[in-house]
This record gives C-alpha cells, sequence and structure tokens, in this order.
C-alpha cells in the first residue's frame, strides 16, 4: 500500500512543488494544490454525478419492476437488466470513476503528509538515515509504541516531531537537512499559526497561535459533516422513498468525530488540509448538484441512449456491459434448472457432473468451429 502512495504521489509532488516555489508559502500551497486537484478530479465527479442522476429517472420503473415481480426475485433480476439495457444505462456506470478518484487521492495524501520529500527534494538515503534517528528517539520518549519504518505514511511528520525536540541528533545528515527542514516548517503558518505544530486543548498558555491550532480540529469535523448533512439532504430530496439505515446514519456523525480526534493527533497542517477538502468537495457535489435538474438530466438521457443505440449499430459485434449481464444471467438459468430433475428434485452430482461435461463440450465445437479446426467428440470424451 505504501508503494502506491509513493508511485502515485510522484506527479502530484512536482506540482506541489511548483505551486510552493510559485506562493512562497507551504500553508497557501496547501489551498491551492487542494483547489487544482479537486478541478484535475472533475471530469471524474461529473460523469458518477452523471450517472447516478440518470439512475434517477429510472427509479419510478424500477419501482413498479419491483412490485410487478416482487414474488419472482429471478424475473425481477431479468426485467431489471433489459430496463437498464434499454436506457442505455450501466448501473455499475459509477464504480469505475469513484475508484479511478480513489487511487487518485492516494498521491494526494502522499504529497500532502512528506513535503520533505516532494517540496525539499531530500535524497532517499538522508530521509532514511533521518527516519532511523527519529525512530530511536520516539522510543526513549515513548518506549516501543514509538517505533516506526521509514515506509510508514507518516514517518515525514514523526521526523518533524523529533528534530523540534532534538535538533541536534539531526545536523549531521548531509544536505543540511536539519536547517532546511526547521526552515521550511517554521514558515508553514497560517494566521500567525504555525500548522506544523501539534494542536491541544491544553495548551501551556493560551494565545493567537494556540487558539487557531485548537479550532482547525473542529473545523476539519465540521467541515466534513455539513458536506455529509448535504449529501443525504439530497439524496433524500431526488428519492423520497430511500430508506437510511440506522448505521449510515451514525456514521454520519461518527466520521467527522473521528476527524475530530484524528486531527489532534496529528500536526494541525493535516486537519488543515481536510477542511479544505471537505469544503472544495461540498462546493463541488453542490454545484453538479444544480448543474443536473431533472430537465437537464432527461435531455442528456435521451441524449446518451441516442448515441448507445448508434455505436451498437455500428459496432454489431461488440456487446455492451449490459448484454453481457444478461447472457451471463440466462447461462446461470439455465444451470439453475439443470440441477433440478422434471418432477422437481435436486439432481444427483453424476448428473450434474454430466451437464456441465456437455457445455464444455458444447463450448469447444463452438471454438472449432470458429477457427475452422476439426472437433473430436471421442478425444474429448476420452479427456473429460
Amino acid at each position: 500500500m505504501n508503494a502506491l502512495y509513493d508511485i502515485i504521489g510522484i506527479p502530484f509532488g512536482y506540482l506541489m512543488q511548483l505551486i510552493d516555489y510559485l506562493v512562497g508559502n507551504y500553508a497557501l500551497s496547501i489551498i491551492i494544490f487542494t483547489i487544482v486537484t479537486k478541478l484535475i478530479f472533475l471530469p471524474v465527479n461529473y460523469k458518477t454525478q452523471k450517472n447516478a442522476a440518470r439512475m434517477q429517472l429510472l427509479n419510478p420503473k424500477l419501482e413498479k419492476l419491483r412490485k410487478s415481480f416482487s414474488n419472482n426475485p429471478q424475473r425481477l433480476q431479468e426485467e431489471q437488466q433489459k430496463l437498464y439495457m434499454e436506457e442505455g444505462i450501466n448501473p455499475m456506470g459509477s464504480c469505475l470513476p469513484a475508484f479511478i478518484q480513489m487511487f487518485l487521492v492516494f498521491g494526494v495524501i502522499d504529497v500532502v503528509y512528506k513535503p520533505i520529500t516532494h517540496i525539499l527534494r531530500m535524497p532517499k538515503d538522508v530521509r532514511k538515515q533521518a527516519a532511523e534517528i527519529a525512530s530511536n528517539l520516539r522510543v526513549q520518549d515513548m518506549g516501543s509504541k514509538g517505533k516506526f519504518k521509514f515506509s510508514d505514511l507518516r514517518s515525514e511528520l514523526y521526523v518533524r516531531e523529533m528534530l523540534e525536540k532534538h535538533y541536534d541528533a539531526f545536523t549531521g545528515l548531509g544536505h543540511n537537512f536539519a536547517e532546511k527542514v526547521d526552515d521550511f516548517y517554521n514558515k508553514f503558518t497560517f494566521l500567525g499559526a504555525n500548522l506544523a505544530k501539534y494542536p491541544s486543548l491544553s495548551p501551556d498558555s493560551w494565545n493567537k497561535e494556540t487558539i487557531v491550532l485548537a479550532i482547525i480540529p473542529f473545523l476539519a469535523g465540521l467541515a466534513q459533516l455539513i458536506s455529509s448533512v448535504y449529501s443525504q439532504i439530497h439524496q433524500k430530496k431526488v428519492n423520497p422513498n430511500m430508506q437510511n439505515p440506522g448505521c449510515m446514519t451514525a456514521m454520519m456523525y461518527l466520521m467527522p468525530l473521528l476527524s475530530i480526534y484524528f486531527a489532534y493527533k496529528l500536526p494541525a497542517g493535516i486537519g488543515f488540509y481536510w477542511i479544505w477538502s471537505a469544503l472544495f468537495s461540498f462546493v463541488i457535489t453542490f454545484a453538479l448538484n444544480q448543474y443536473f435538474t431533472p430537465e437537464r438530466t432527461e435531455a442528456i438521457n435521451e441524449k446518451e441512449k441516442e448515441k448507445a443505440r448508434i455505436y451498437a449499430e455500428k459496432h454489431p459485434e461488440k456487446k455492451t456491459f449490459m448484454q453481457r449481464m444478461m447472457e451471463q444471467q440466462e447461462l446461470a438459468n439455465q444451470q439453475s434448472g439443470a440441477a433440478k430433475k422434471a418432477n422437481g428434485e435436486k439432481a444427483s452430482r453424476s448428473e450434474m457432473n454430466k451437464y456441465n461435461r456437455d457445455k464444455i463440450k458444447e463450448a469447444r465445437k463452438r471454438m472449432a468451429e470458429k477457427y475452422g479446426d476439426i472437433y473430436d467428440d471421442t478425444e474429448s470424451d476420452d479427456n473429460d
């Protein structure tokens, strides 16, 4: 998993380095970086939202099918697949864009957590030595639970933590590591607060900096809560019959609380990033929801159906996702039907084996005919 963060973080790292070079303040760089990455993800969000809006148009028809075939799940599934195919909608169409976005988010997180790598561009051997020193120092301060590996996602956060407490222990590293890292983090400020520091509800003394740091975790949780509540309200608006399980409602409130908790366990810069990430996500979601009005969605749906029809006419040999699903469902139904005798009793194992062998023979015969080979049924029996 850590290797995934590292690989995807490379291009985003160069982007962050460029932004920081132009801006000169890491806190402001995080805000701009978050905006840019959200814009990069916008096409993916658009496609996901479009598919969701088109699916909402089908809700009345799907509900009618559920009532008509409530006692016949198999027929219900078949009719639903037919409806999806007629409408040119892939019910799994939101999964791939969501996966791509999740995949790219790994790189964004890696950049935010590892500025020593992506901004300062310290060599790997120097960073590894620094991590070893920091790990040993944490063990001295905290015992065995303070030990960490160089590959840990939070390793650079721990290095910064130990460098602030034991600066002299890092001065022997090359590339002026201690000086450059310390100087970089000392400029990591927002509203007069150094975001490299840890927020606390019981600081040694209350001042402007400690107040700002203490507020950041709560803002991070609030931003996430606003986004979650809005999403739930919108879903109920477009789908009044939707039932939200109690666990979903509990998670809606639990996740922001967890964000607050973890934001107090990490440097304030991480919570700072969470705030802007949640806010910009909310803005994009709100804008897309306003864009996909019922009228516009209907027009888009008709356009997509026509596009799918034209493509099918030009490429009759290519099957759509729903066509493949229906063929698989039909095959499953055939196998299920073969599992029962005419009198409705369950078939024996030998009967099922014979049925499966017959299906394999049929497949081999079709492949032989397709490629002009001679199919030897006797040889197939011997192999079976």
